[in-house]
This record gives structure tokens, sequence and C-alpha cells, in this order.
């Protein structure tokens, strides 16, 4: 049953915890970042010609001159009072560049971490019961080809068949060429989204097919499962009544802890695609040295895993019944 105290306990405990780790990240990359052979002011600059007075002047509105210690400071004030500073590429507050991206990218995400968690679990499930079979055979050469190719080349090979040679879908961007997005309908969109969300999905399920086919194989040599099996229990009532209950909670456990890996590979294939989502803004603030743009989106990527690890700590209480069984009044 549900207990609204230790619920709130535990997020409580997940919320310092998350505090405790932007604060140690927030420094730790501002750090690296700010002993790194980068300048801002010559960056914001760009190819314009001032005088030395004018960038003098751009060197203590930015902070240049400050010590480390007065830098850090400073950027942790203004981070808690929501202040991540004015990106250098886009000349508007980053909160807003962020804003604007990661909406796109989310989408982009949640659509591949389905797609990839459900049919990398019923092929996992699908392989493991048919063990050894072609099935199984076709599944795992699939798995380790998918799963040793790089994310980027295969968006290559996708944009290469279905656009540049079929053309079947567009090559890139979010939204038609001249258009605004506001005026783009919910079919021209998701037309744009398919590729990107084929190339992230068919790389993750490798991996979580793999893990499912693996774990279904080691329940199967359970005493519990080979006890079912002796009392008559065959063929898929077996397979669903003693093997997904007891490989579900592992399969939950690596889906949402491979948000990092998605984000990483978002970023490849958003390149690939020209899509305009978060990941293309961080290697536009990687390459162009946009400081306050990069810190910002190392902190939203930081929050995003650690929520995507933090809900699955949450669902153990209600997916494994050994937790529930084991902690009385639990949630």
């Amino acid at each position: 049953m549900l207990n609204y105290k230790k619920l709130v306990k535990f997020l409580g405990f997940k919320l310092g915890t998350l505090m405790i780790l932007l604060m140690a990240v927030s420094v730790i990359s501002f750090i690296l970042i700010e002993i790194s052979p980068t300048d801002p002011v010559r960056i914001y600059v760009g190819e314009m010609s001032i005088s030395q007075e004018k960038l003098n002047d751009l060197n203590e509105y930015w902070g240049v001159n400050q010590s480390l210690y007065v830098k850090v400071v400073n950027w942790l004030d203004n981070l808690a009072h929501g202040n991540l500073g004015i990106s250098l590429i886009y000349r508007i507050p980053v909160t807003e560049v962020i804003s604007e991206r990661f909406s796109a990218s989310f989408m982009l995400m949640f659509l591949s971490w389905i797609f990839s968690g459900v049919l990398g679990f019923f092929l996992g499930v699908l392989a493991g019961f048919k063990r050894g079979t072609f099935i199984d055979k076709g599944v795992k050469i699939y798995s380790y080809v998918i799963y040793a190719a790089p994310v980027f080349w295969i968006a290559m090979i996708l944009l290469m068949i279905f656009s540049v040679e079929l053309g079947w879908f567009p090559s890139g961007l979010a939204v038609p060429i001249g258009k605004v997005s506001g005026s783009v309908t919910l079919l021209e969109w998701l037309h744009r989204l398919v590729l990107p969300v084929l190339t992230l999905s068919i790389t993750g399920i490798a991996q979580i097919a793999l893990f499912t086919r693996s774990k279904l194989i080691e329940v199967s040599s359970s005493d519990y499962f080979l006890f079912a099996k002796a009392r008559g229990e065959k063929g898929w009532s077996l397979i669903k009544r003693h093997g997904i209950r007891n490989i579900l909670l592992p399969a939950i456990t690596l889906q949402f802890l491979s948000f990092s890996e998605l984000f990483g590979g978002t970023v490849l294939v958003e390149q690939v695609f020209s899509y305009p989502g978060l990941g293309q803004a961080a290697v536009t603030a990687g390459t162009q040295s946009d400081i306050p743009l990069l810190l910002g989106i190392v902190l939203v990527s930081t929050i995003f895993v650690f929520c995507g690890n933090s809900i699955a700590d949450l669902l153990y209480k209600f997916v494994d019944p050994r937790i529930r069984e084991s902690e009385a009044n639990d949630f």
C-alpha cells in the first residue's frame, strides 16, 4: 500500500542528491572550461574590429580578469538565481535556447526510447524462448552487428537509402524549408522524425534484446522454473508466468540507465539529419566555444540522466513483488 511519508522521504533524498550532484558538476565543468584556452570575449566579438579600450571594457564586463575563485562563486550565485547567462552564438538567454531545443530533442528521444525498449524486450524474450533456433540466431546476429556499428554510420546509411536514393523521407531539418514551426502540420513533423527515430531505435534495440535474452536463459535454469516445467507447464504460458515476471525488473533498470547513451546518440543523429535539437546545440556550443550554453547543456543533461535513474529506483517498488513484501508499508 502506498505510504506517502516514505514517498516524500524518498523524493526528498533524491532531490538532495541531485542538488549535490549539480553543485559538483557545475564547479568541475566550470573549472575545466575556465582553464581551457578559450577567450569568451574574442568569441563574442568575432571578426569585428574594436578598439583596445572597448575590448578592455568587455573583459571587465565578462569578468575575464577576475580570479578563478571569484568566477566560480559568481557562477554558482547566478545559477542559484536561475541565470545561466547569455548565449554567445544566439545572443539570447541560455534558458531560452535550451527550452526551445530540448522540446525538439525530447520527442525524438522519447519515441526512440519507447520503440527500442518495447521491441528490444520482445525480441529478447523471443530469442530466449526460441533458444538455438534460426530466430535466436537472427536476433543475435542483428544485435551484435548493430551494437558494434557507430550510430552516425547507421544514420548515414539510412539517409542515403531512404532519403537520397528512394526519396521517401526528407534529408534533414525539423520543418520544411521556408516554413515556421507554428505552420507545420503534425504529419509533416512526424514525417521528418521517422529517420532520426528509426536510427536511435534500431541501435537501442540491440542492447536490451541481448540482455533480455541472457536473463531469460538464466531464469530458465532456475529451480522454480524447472519445478514449474515439471508440473506440466510449458510453452508461452510458462515463459509468461515464470520468465517475464522475473526479467522485467532488470530490463526496466537497463532501459532507464540507457538515458546517458540515448542522449549521446541523439547528439550524433541530430548532426547527421541537421535536426535542430539540444544535441546539435551542444556540438555547436562546443565547436564555437559558447561557454554559457555549453555549461547549461551539461547541467540539463545531468538532470535528464539522474531523473531516468531515479524513476527506475521508484518503479522497483511497483514491479518487483519481493521488494514490496520485504519493505512493509512501503510505496
